[in-house]
């Protein structure tokens, strides 16, 4: 069974995720970890628990999902995945972190891509890709079919949806993306977003404003 550890990193509050299961084997997805405590707060949390990180997944890499990603890295070993579509944002992440006030010192390069429909597994566990454009190119959610839920990155949120007005922001591909890769799912099925609290696809479908 997966379970779920939630941090809330930097000035974007980003949602950070470390998922593990009983064999102790886990992922970290979107490690947005910018400050020095922020970084150890996760390393302790992962050291403190007994856990091996075996990869490091971004949602999409938009800079505040990724400030964390050398860290990590370096730290266990590891090579940051994501979808290859997106590898524009984290080549120009100084440039459009220097826009918003975030320096980043270290970029991990991208050098394991997955899309659509490919399994990501650790321990008994996996989540399958689902390619979702239209916040960002490159923009996947994770979804764990077994226990119902969908890390989601800044696809859907709570009662809201991605921003389409940075670069390869699109309002049409999003809505696409979200009625023909998630709202396909079943109500039960809990959404964990990039930023602000969980929801669920049923609750999504029958009150966020952008969707009605």
């Amino acid at each position: 069974m997966v379970s779920i550890k939630i941090f809330v990193f930097n000035s974007f509050a980003v949602n950070s995720f470390v998922l593990y299961d009983e064999t102790r084997e886990c992922i970290v997805i979107d490690p947005g970890c910018h400050s020095d405590a922020e970084k150890l707060l996760l390393s302790t949390f992962i050291d403190d628990h007994k856990l091996k990180p075996v990869a490091v997944i971004n949602t999409h890499f938009h800079v505040d999902h990724i400030l964390g990603n050398h860290f990590v890295c370096s730290r266990y070993g590891l090579k940051p995945t994501g979808h290859a579509n997106g590898s524009m944002f984290w080549r120009t992440a100084r440039e459009f972190g220097s826009v918003f006030n975030l320096e980043i010192d270290e970029i991990a390069q991208t050098e394991i891509f997955v899309g659509e429909g490919d399994l990501i597994t650790f321990g008994t566990s996996e989540l399958e890709v689902r390619y979702t454009p239209g916040h960002a190119d490159g923009s996947i959610c994770l979804i764990n079919h077994a226990q119902k839920f969908i890390i989601a990155g800044d696809v859907l949120f709570y009662g809201s949806i991605g921003r389409t007005d940075l670069p390869t922001g699109n309002f049409d591909t999003l809505m696409e993306s979200i009625q023909t890769r998630l709202f396909v799912l079943d109500d039960e099925f809990v959404v964990y977003p990039g930023h602000g609290p969980k929801t669920s696809i049923g609750f999504e479908r029958m009150n966020n404003p952008f969707i009605q």
